[in-house]
């Protein structure tokens, strides 16, 4: 079945057929991306909670160290908090002078109008000890906080859009796989063994990135733009926008995961050689350095370091492979011809063996026959 397998180079199709396999294999990606909803979907909740999770450590503080709590909306988390701990205390104390006056109140040599009194305070403590420990149960666990919306339709859309986006991840690689079975006739035996690993590399390395982003690049990211300079402001994020912000961030670190891929592309199409690309390991270097620095906007260069590293090294792993798969033969472009014949004659020195060699002398002059050096 064509729409499972790829067509074979050998393979003649007419254009029609063409179409057909083309709105079949549109068909089943259609189909998985919204079976891959649907899961997303039903289980948002989850996702979201996912998703949230950066900005919920960003604005998380410890209440021993108050100080710290430079946002106002921090202070009344933790402000909630020590309340909370206040009731959940005075509860059993509560509850405790309530027996003593109940003790009291027992008691034979007390008047009645003491005892009346006891009574009446007794009830009211082991009232109030219930109300403190009711409180105290509805006290918030921690200081984080979650997106916020201003629509009346945007928690329902916002929802929908996650669910989306992380549908299109779940499917993406049976949809790229029909991609490639659609294209892949147009390759011969010997390309398509080339182009089958590089092409697969694509959703493995772009899964990597978002798994790299997520774990290391987003969270430092969003507690450091959160916590800047949040001594001015109310700080609220809305939903949306931090969403978009998210999606952006770790599709970005997906695509830069696709160095390998770019890399051999390269090479193989001639445009550069292994050894230029060595050669502008330095401009490289820089490039990714500005990268880590613009994906993780921390002050530390420690991050940023840590940001950079997977990039220094899928760029060495690439050379590596791409000296492997470097064809051989000569270069498409012209200025690749010449940069090997500077690789053979550097300097420059070296005489031309071509048919017009006796034209010239080694010092610039014109060259002269056997017969007139008498």
């Amino acid at each position: 079945m064509p729409a499972i397998r790829p067509v074979g180079h050998e393979d003649r199709l007419s254009l029609v057929e063409h179409l057909d396999e083309l709105r079949t294999r549109i068909i089943l990606c259609i189909v998985a991306f919204v079976l891959a909803f649907s899961l997303c979907y039903w289980q948002n909740d989850r996702i979201l909670d996912i998703i949230n999770k950066p900005l919920d450590h960003a604005h998380r503080v410890d209440c021993k160290q108050p100080k710290k709590a430079d946002d106002a909306l921090e202070r009344s988390g933790c402000f909630d908090q020590a309340v909370g701990k206040y009731l959940k205390a005075s509860g059993p104390a509560l509850a405790l002078s309530a027996r003593t006056l109940g003790d009291v109140a027992a008691d034979g040599s007390v008047s009645a109008r003491a005892r009346a009194q006891a009574l009446a305070s007794a009830r009211a403590l082991r009232a109030a000890a219930v109300e403190a420990e009711k409180a105290a149960a509805l006290t918030p666990k921690a200081t984080g906080r979650q997106p916020v919306t201003l629509g009346v339709t945007e928690p329902f859309l916002t929802t929908i859009t996650v669910s989306a986006y992380a549908a299109l991840l779940l499917a993406l690689p049976f949809i790229l796989w029909q991609l490639y079975a659609f294209i892949l006739p147009a390759f011969s035996n010997e390309e398509r063994r080339v182009a089958v690993p590089l092409m697969t590399l694509v959703p493995v390395l772009f899964i990597c990135g978002v798994v790299f982003g997520y774990f290391l690049a987003l969270p430092r990211a969003v507690s450091f733009l959160q916590n800047y300079n949040d001594g001015a402001f109310d700080i609220l994020v809305q939903a949306k926008d931090y969403y978009r912000f998210c999606t952006l961030l770790l599709a970005a670190m997906g695509v830069l995961f696709q160095i390998p891929v770019g890399v051999l592309a390269i090479v193989r199409l001639r445009i550069l050689t292994v050894k230029q690309l060595r050669s502008y390991r330095g401009y490289a270097l820089i490039l990714f350095a500005v990268v880590a620095a613009v994906v993780t906007p921390t002050p530390d260069p420690f991050t940023m370091l840590i940001a950079m590293a997977p990039l220094v090294v899928l760029y060495e792993v690439s050379l590596v492979l791409a000296k492997v798969f470097e064809p051989k033969g000569p270069p498409r472009f012209g200025f690749l011809a010449d940069d090997d014949e500077d690789e053979d004659d550097p300097d420059g020195d070296e005489p031309d063996d071509g048919p017009h060699a006796a034209a010239y002398a080694p010092d610039g002059g014109a060259a002269r026959r056997p017969d007139e050096l008498d």
